[in-house]
């Protein structure tokens, strides 16, 4: 009897929180709900105000724009070919980084050899070093091996920002 005295007088507590953690969550996601929500009506629409309402007049022309089409007078030829170029680079970084990552980690988790803590700590040093302190020797190394401004440098860029990560994660996970 005590634990069904304990657990209803628990269940308005639970309930309020329940309904302040769904309050918290729709002011959370309620800049995404105004971006969809607006991206799917004409500009018309979207001009007039009302930027919380549920669109009128329901359209992709936005999207299709801005996924293909070029601007008048401007050179833009939409998001496609970024967005591709972006696929191209990030694939082949996450996929290196993680696999030399997973090869870390299980050699720092499963071998014990001299200096590993140290050589573990100077990968972790590596994760945490402000973006901003590399670019110059970044750029610099990128230009001496000819990979400035082009897709393979960031794929090598990314590749070696991305290894101290991945080996936390899966020393951590070994």
């Amino acid at each position: 009897m005590s634990t069904m005295s304990k657990s209803s007088s628990l269940r308005p507590a639970r309930v309020i929180l329940y309904l302040l953690l769904a309050l918290f969550c729709i002011y959370y996601l309620l800049p995404l709900y105004v971006m969809v929500v607006n991206s799917l009506k004409p500009l018309a629409e979207i001009t007039s105000g009302g930027m919380m309402a549920l669109p009128k007049e329901w359209t992709l022309a936005p999207w299709e724009s801005a996924w293909s089409s070029a601007q008048v007078g401007v050179e833009a030829t939409g998001l496609r070919p970024y967005f591709l170029n972006s696929i191209i680079m990030v694939v082949p970084a996450v996929a290196l980084s993680t696999l030399v990552g997973a090869l870390n980690g299980y050699v720092l988790t499963k071998w014990t050899f001299r200096g590993a803590t140290v050589l573990f700590g100077l990968l972790l040093f590596g994760c945490f070093i402000p973006f901003q302190m590399v670019l110059i020797p970044m750029a610099r190394m990128l230009g001496l091996m000819g990979l400035a401004g082009t897709v393979p440098g960031l794929i090598f860029v990314h590749f070696v920002y991305g290894i101290g990560f991945s080996t936390l994660y899966f020393r951590n996970y070994y």
